[in-house]
């Protein structure tokens, strides 16, 4: 297990990505601990519930695949509740989103110090980061895919021409007069859907795994303590971590939840007439 001179360099070691080429935070650097840990679980969720739906039968479910269509009823309501439009495109976009955000959030519940060990000893990784959503690059990629879906969808309902018109002419009429305020209303409406999608999930998981180091950080100053006074820190750190995970439960599928209905709304509003 690697030493630390004090708090700031252990924290700033784990929040250090493990990125190719080493050293650099260029343009071109790639943060080769989230995309594992992203092609990992995606394989993990989706073979799962490939596996389930190969194995359903019409008769009395298994646990396995109970636990699947209640998954998959839950986001289809979800979905019926906002989009009126066909869902056999919206809805499995939206247990896709809702489902690999979970997962990558949950990942927040990983004993930092353990896997810490588990990298360096086992995959000789010195930086890993195991939570994508709190990179930024995961999340802006993921609302930048619903973003380009938003256009995509608004161009093919109501046809480029009639997207433009919408632009210029909404929504505050279409006098030549209003163009310019209607397009640059248009605009920020449109730079900040992304911008927001992305960063409320960053940003929770950024702060959850900030506080689980610093709850880590009042167990290892234990270390240093005279035995009573380390039992009772050691004691008080335990049960902050264990409330902090509780709580963090909800933090994560609260997220993952989030994410996925902004996805389904922005959805929807690219299938809207103004």
């Amino acid at each position: 297990m690697a030493t630390y001179e004090n708090p700031t360099e252990y924290i700033q070691h784990h929040l250090t990505f493990l990125t190719q080429p080493a050293g650099e935070g260029g343009f071109w650097a790639v943060n080769v601990d989230t995309l594992a840990v992203t092609l990992v679980l995606g394989i993990v969720a989706f073979g799962f519930l490939w596996w389930v739906t190969r194995s359903a039968t019409s008769g009395v479910p298994s646990k396995r695949q109970a636990f699947v269509e209640l998954a998959v009823t839950f986001v289809d309501d979800q979905v019926k509740g906002i989009y009126n439009g066909p869902a056999k495109v919206v809805a499995p976009l939206a247990l896709t989103t809702g489902l690999l955000v979970l997962l990558m959030n949950a990942m927040d519940f990983l004993p930092v110090d353990i896997m810490g060990w588990v990298y360096e000893h086992v995959f000789h990784a010195h930086y890993f980061r195991p939570v994508p959503t709190a990179d930024v690059n995961t999340t802006f990629a993921l609302a930048l895919s619903v973003f380009f879906l938003m256009i995509f969808y608004s161009i093919k309902v109501k046809g480029f021409g009639g997207w433009i018109h919408e632009l210029f002419c909404s929504p505050f009429g279409s006098n030549p007069l209003l163009w310019l305020f209607n397009l640059l209303f248009n605009l920020v409406e449109y730079v900040s859907k992304p911008l927001s999608h992305s960063l409320r999930l960053f940003g929770n998981m950024y702060a959850g795994e900030i506080i689980f180091l610093l709850l880590a950080l009042l167990a290892a100053s234990a270390a240093d303590m005279a035995a009573h006074w380390a039992v009772v820190t050691f004691t008080v750190s335990a049960a902050l971590n264990l409330a902090w995970a509780i709580f963090h439960i909800l933090i994560v599928a609260l997220q993952a939840y989030i994410f996925m209905m902004l996805t389904v709304v922005y959805i929807a509003m690219a299938h809207e007439h103004h």
